[in-house]
């Protein structure tokens, strides 16, 4: 038989069908897999970064879409912002001080003394990023969105009130980064180092008798079940960084990149600082209503037995930069100014 040819009718339907189809593929939402290490349920992830993901969402009309990974599901924290530079994850927020070595000049900005609310710390981070070619430069290999902090992180035992620097010796104490692990060990305590959702196990198994974390990380990781004194000596912020895989940021159309753009920099900043702020006050009242015991050391670097050995601590960690060819005088001249500025917020 011969073979039947379409009708003009037919050929209409057939290439609106496939016009249907390579507009259904053209439109496509673009997925970014944001990986961090804190629980699911906790505010910061609620409040600061699926508020930022369902920001990305909305005005992008739904052309970019943001696949979480709470709690290390896709990279550990320690891991994070390898696995975002090679491309495991397209987003990620870890601190710093995670991958040792890595954001020395950055983390001038944990020293103590500087800051005392996680949103005067945020803006101090924001600040030196884009005011610091050597803060920025520590970043080049990913594309930061924002950079922001904890508020002060202090000393948190089980059975041990530290009231006396003294009371510290020999303790074995979660650090969260090398430069407050040498401020412990100025002070006399073991420093232990491990990431923030390691902490709760490692106490109650007795492989620490206690941690370093501000108000909002014994809440949000339970600490605060396990610890019952917490000496309120503000030995520093935890700094952390949002960024993403350069390639999946430079392979976005304009319009989607502009997006990105409009959701990075201070404004983010200072919202996951409030988040924090908000945190901090829960975490204390939590602990409060438990009936711990909280100790007060309001000025320890003017304080004559903890200024001392946190005022070497600082300067020791300044020099072996600038010994190590690193502007950490001069960098941390600026984050005292720019503190200065950013204590009003």
């Amino acid at each position: 038989m011969p073979q039947a040819f379409p009708t003009t009718a037919g050929l209409r339907v057939g290439v609106l069908a496939l016009l249907v189809l390579a507009t259904g593929v053209s439109q496509a939402a673009t997925t970014l897999r944001f990986a961090h290490f804190w629980p699911a349920g906790s505010a910061i992830n609620q409040k600061v970064f699926k508020a930022w993901a369902d920001t990305i969402e909305t005005e992008s009309d739904g052309a970019l879409e943001v696949q979480i990974f709470p709690s290390g599901t896709l990279s550990s924290a320690d891991q994070s912002y390898d696995a975002t530079v090679n491309g495991i994850a397209d987003v990620t927020v870890t601190a710093q001080g995670y991958t040792a070595g890595r954001f020395p000049v950055s983390q001038i900005m944990e020293l103590p003394g500087l800051t005392k609310t996680a949103v005067a710390g945020s803006c101090l981070a924001q600040t030196m990023l884009e005011a610091s070619g050597a803060v920025a430069k520590e970043y080049r290999d990913s594309h930061v969105l924002f950079l922001f902090t904890t508020g002060q992180g202090f000393i948190n035992t089980r059975e041990t009130a530290v009231r006396e620097r003294s009371d510290l010796e020999g303790l074995r104490i979660r650090r969260p980064t090398e430069v407050v692990g040498a401020m412990l060990r100025s002070l006399g305590a073991q420093s232990v180092g491990m990431p923030a959702p390691q902490a709760y196990t490692a106490m109650q198994r007795g492989v620490i008798d206690g941690t370093t974390l501000p108000w909002e990380g014994m809440k949000t990781f339970r600490v605060n079940e396990l610890a019952r004194f917490h000496t309120e000596m503000p030995l520093y912020r935890t700094l952390f960084v949002a960024t993403m895989n350069r390639n999946s940021y430079e392979r976005l159309p304009d319009k989607l990149k502009q997006v990105i753009d409009d959701n990075s920099g201070m404004d983010w900043a200072l919202k996951a600082g409030r988040v924090f702020n908000a945190e901090d006050i829960a975490g204390r009242k939590e602990a409060q209503a438990a009936e711990h015991k909280i100790i007060q050391v309001k000025d320890p670097l003017n304080d004559d037995q903890w200024g001392p050995p946190l005022k070497a601590a600082t300067q020791g960690y300044l020099d072996d930069l600038e010994a190590r060819g690193r502007p950490s005088h001069e960098v941390y001249a600026q984050v005292q100014q720019a503190a200065k500025a950013c204590s009003e917020q």
